[in-house]
């Protein structure tokens, strides 16, 4: 009885647990394709574009290279970044996320080094907080 007692307590805790934590949000696809990617071909002053460093690179944030005479990717290719960059994000959680600490300047809490320099100084910059938004479930 009570070894009963104590799994229907330990149910009961884990599922308002559960509850008050909730399911970690999905990533739209869309919002993605139509807000976060063309932050990746945006010009910012004084740094390269994204897309210029990660284009076809070999590290952890890979960008699909755009067909010639193209300023977005296709359908396919949106898939492909949308799946690889899902991998650098915490749905949910944009403070843990690489692909929003990695570019972002240490004084900000970002990590201590990125060759592409300093894409965002704050956590306040619009594209951060686009990005951001997206991670945290944006639809």
């Amino acid at each position: 009885m009570q070894m009963r007692l104590f799994l229907m307590a330990a149910v009961a805790l884990s599922a308002g647990l559960v509850c008050k934590l909730g399911a970690a949000p999905a990533l739209d696809f869309e919002v993605f394709k139509a807000k976060v990617e063309p932050i990746f071909l945006e010009k910012r002053a004084g740094h390269t574009r994204c897309y210029v460093c990660h284009a076809e690179s070999n590290n952890n944030f890979r960008l699909e290279k755009l067909p010639a005479g193209q300023s977005m990717w296709t359908e396919e290719q949106s898939r492909k970044n949308f799946e690889m960059i899902a991998k650098l994000v915490n749905p949910g959680d944009p403070g843990t996320s690489r692909l929003l600490l990695h570019p972002l300047a240490p004084e900000g809490g970002g990590d201590a080094f990125h060759s592409g320099g300093r894409q965002f100084s704050d956590t306040n910059d619009p594209d951060w907080k686009t990005i951001a938004g997206w991670v945290k479930g944006a639809k």
